[in-house]
């Protein structure tokens, strides 16, 4: 079984090039993945990881993704090799994206200001800081659980 999961954030924005038999997107990306530990004397503290997306995945990224947002990406690696100008042999390895989602809200990265009305007429309060929403006093009653 070939299956990665990946979380991080973009170094850049994606290349996305056009083209194949329907012109679909093929877009590029990295991902700098944190490291859960890190060893004495090791200053690098994330790996840099090569992707690439195919059609509507990579339109999607060609849209929404910017440097710096946080996506989780679904996929498998895929091992190639090429000979470069100089007569090199240059070995790759690329995540081949299948599944591509946010993996924090807008307001997480610092931008956009929604509100989300649940139809009981209060809104998130932005001193939360935990991604809550806080429930007002006395509203315990409307809840279908307890």
């Amino acid at each position: 079984m070939n299956k990665v999961i990946l979380m991080g954030r973009l170094t850049r924005d994606p290349e996305v090039r056009y083209g194949g038999a329907n012109n679909s997107a093929v877009a590029r990306f990295s991902l700098a993945v944190d490291r859960r530990f890190k060893r004495d004397g090791d200053e690098q503290t994330a790996d840099f990881i090569n992707c690439v997306a195919f059609g509507k995945t990579g339109e999607f990224l060609e849209k929404y993704a910017r440097k710096g947002t946080k996506f989780v990406v679904e996929g498998r690696i895929q091992t190639g090799s090429y000979t470069n100008k100089d007569g090199q042999k240059v070995y790759t390895t690329d995540v081949v994206c299948e599944n591509v989602e946010f993996a924090e809200s807008k307001n997480s990265q610092g931008g956009g200001n929604s509100s989300f009305d649940g139809g009981a007429g209060f809104a998130p309060s932005s001193d939360a800081g935990d991604g809550f929403m806080n429930i007002p006093d006395g509203i315990d009653e409307e809840l279908p659980f307890n």
